[in-house]
């Protein structure tokens, strides 16, 4: 059974920082593009950052955020530096068969497996 299960999401002050990790079980972790995508309320997904063992940053956060990876653990983790209030989202650890930026819309579906989500929410 394929699980991808999010962890490290939170209240946090602007300029703070949090670690947000993803345990995967039941999938070959290193088969596949392992990427975080967020969605902030009332906007579509944005994919934030993507590893296929080099990282890839959208604008909006390069710089500020790193992906890394324990194969070991199977687990992946984004650290979050410098948080915005834009960076306000829901964040979703997902695997996918290519990178995000050669998929045609970007959504759900396109990518193989998805986690449930861990909220991130920036606020003083």
């Amino acid at each position: 059974q394929v699980q991808l299960v999010e962890s490290g999401g939170g209240l946090v002050q602007p300029g703070g920082s949090l670690r947000l990790s993803c345990a995967a079980s039941g999938f070959t972790f290193s088969s596949y593009w392992m990427c975080w995508v967020r969605q902030a309320p009332g906007k579509g997904l944005e994919w934030v950052s993507a590893s296929g063992g080099i990282p890839y940053y959208a604008d909006s956060v390069k710089g500020r955020f790193t992906i890394s990876s324990d194969s070991a653990k199977n687990t992946l983790y984004l650290q979050m530096n410098s948080l915005k209030p834009e960076d306000t989202a829901m964040y979703y650890c997902a695997a996918a068969v290519v990178p995000p930026w050669r998929m045609t819309s970007g959504e759900k579906y396109e990518y193989t497996y998805w986690g449930q989500g861990t909220q991130v929410t920036v606020s003083s």
